[in-house]
């Protein structure tokens, strides 16, 4: 069988509507341009990951409408194996209200919709899939109870997990100490490991505080400043390539996908992070989740111009 990337994850509806700045709470304003582009981390991730040349299987629960049709076709387009996606007759799609500021920044609000019906359960069914992975991606946009279980599965077969926290949250060290590969945000990282990140110092005791879990490798995204990587008791700083940022939606999950592809074919993380921290820069120049991931030559073509991060 020929080696995959494995995203279990979620798929989503973003609708999107471009303002000059996020409303206060209780604050309606006018907004400018509206869109409506496939999203949800977990397929973010995946498409993410095919454009830059990754064989990706995606296991998903989408509903059965408009939206979830939709999004299966924008997947087989992006070349992923959807085999593995299931329709729920019960629940709707999931959906994302996102706005997002002159300057790029962004807040959403997720209605996970049948994300939340995909449960252990569904993954008993396709346990050989999991078993075949080369390697598997994960966020938190499907339930935690899923997440745990997918995570034991893989460690009982010696399969490395790499874990999004995202959205943010609590999570057992039970189960942190089995994944291979941790990338948090600021956010994320401060929740997980109850150290507040203000600079270097602070990422790094967050970092560590992580690593100390039982988790072989941190990377904590910087936004525009980089990421940081933990490995082997080594804490090392990657800077991100200057760019005017149009939208930072799915900027975190390009990384991600990015990061799994540099993994997949064989690249140390010193060369991995940086092409990871390249492929969310260019994200960021456009608008959109899906729509914004880089494909390969892109990235090529950025890395080779002498905009690596070295």
């Amino acid at each position: 069988m020929t080696p995959y990337i494995l995203v279990i994850g979620s798929s989503n509806t973003d609708l999107v509507i471009k303002a000059d700045r996020l409303p206060a709470p209780g604050e309606t304003i006018l907004g400018g341009t509206f869109l409506m582009n496939a999203g949800g981390k977990g397929a973010n991730q995946a498409v993410a990951a095919a454009r830059l040349g990754g064989n990706v299987t995606f296991i998903v629960k989408t509903g059965n409408d408009i939206f979830g049709k939709q999004s299966i076709q924008s997947l087989n387009g992006a070349g992923i194996n959807t085999r593995y996606v299931i329709s729920d007759p019960y629940n709707p799609s999931g959906v994302a209200l996102i706005t997002v500021d002159k300057n790029g920044e962004n807040c959403i609000v997720v209605a996970s919709g049948a994300n939340a019906a995909l449960k252990p359960a569904d993954l008993q069914k396709v346990e050989q899939v999991i078993s075949g992975a080369a390697l598997i991606l994960m966020q938190l946009e499907i339930p935690i109870e899923t997440v745990e279980y997918v995570i034991e599965q893989a460690a009982a077969r010696g399969i490395p997990v790499t874990l999004n926290p995202a959205p943010a949250s609590q999570l057992k060290d039970e189960m942190l100490k089995k994944v291979s590969i941790i990338t948090p945000n600021e956010t994320e990282a401060e929740m997980l490991s109850g150290v507040s990140i203000t600079d270097a110092k602070s990422a790094e005791a967050a970092a560590r505080a992580l690593a100390a879990k039982g988790i072989e490798t941190v990377i904590i995204t910087l936004g525009d400043q980089g990421a940081l990587l933990l490995k082997d008791d080594e804490c090392r700083f990657f800077s991100a390539p200057a760019c005017e940022a149009i939208d930072t939606t799915a900027a975190g999950d390009v990384f991600s996908g990015a990061l799994a592809v540099a993994i997949f074919e064989g690249k140390t993380m010193p060369e991995a992070i940086p092409f990871a921290c390249q492929a969310a820069a260019l994200s960021v120049c456009k608008m959109g989740a899906q729509n914004s991931a880089p494909y390969r030559d892109e990235l090529n073509r950025a890395l080779k111009a002498g905009m690596d991060l070295d």
